[in-house]
């Protein structure tokens, strides 16, 4: 009978070991597959064309014209001229343009535009010319906020020299 309830409660730590660890490993996965979602969202924005120009970001929504050439990629500390699109109704456009863009790596964020915006150009509701430079190869997020709202945000890469 000691035998008997001896083995019992040594099956019963190992279930409950097992499922323990099993609980820990699924936890892991949950957070790898969260890590890897994360990064995964970080990749280049696509190119659009719209009025004869490649842009760069949310077709009918934002971009700048970009096309990937060698002449407009960005590289680090390279400041270049865009020019940004917008896409909306008129309600959206109360305020100045700001872009804020984040580093991928260190989530370091700068502001890389301000100002006002002009009238319809090229198609779009509003455009906004701007020089932009960033500091760091890889990726950066670019976020549009008009006024305090986010209006939308494109990513691009920053290539090596």
């Amino acid at each position: 009978m000691v035998k008997i309830s001896f083995v019992l409660i040594i099956s019963i730590i190992i279930s409950i070991t097992t499922v323990g660890c099993s609980n820990v490993a699924n936890k892991n996965d949950e957070i790898k597959s969260e890590t890897e979602h994360q990064v995964n969202k970080w990749k280049e924005s696509p190119l659009f064309e719209y009025g004869g120009y490649t842009m760069i970001g949310e077709e009918g929504r934002l971009g700048f014209i970009y096309d990937d050439s060698e002449n407009l990629r960005f590289y680090p500390n390279k400041t270049q001229k865009y020019m940004w699109h917008f896409w909306g109704d008129d309600e959206e456009f109360n305020g100045n343009l700001k872009v804020i863009a984040t580093y991928e790596k260190e989530e370091e964020k700068i502001t890389v535009v301000e100002g006002g915006l002009g009238g319809a150009h090229n198609g779009a509701d509003r455009h906004a010319p701007s020089n932009m430079s960033l500091p760091k190869s890889g990726m950066w997020k670019l976020d549009a906020y008009i006024g305090d709202k986010l209006f939308g945000t494109v990513f691009v890469k920053v290539h090596k020299e």
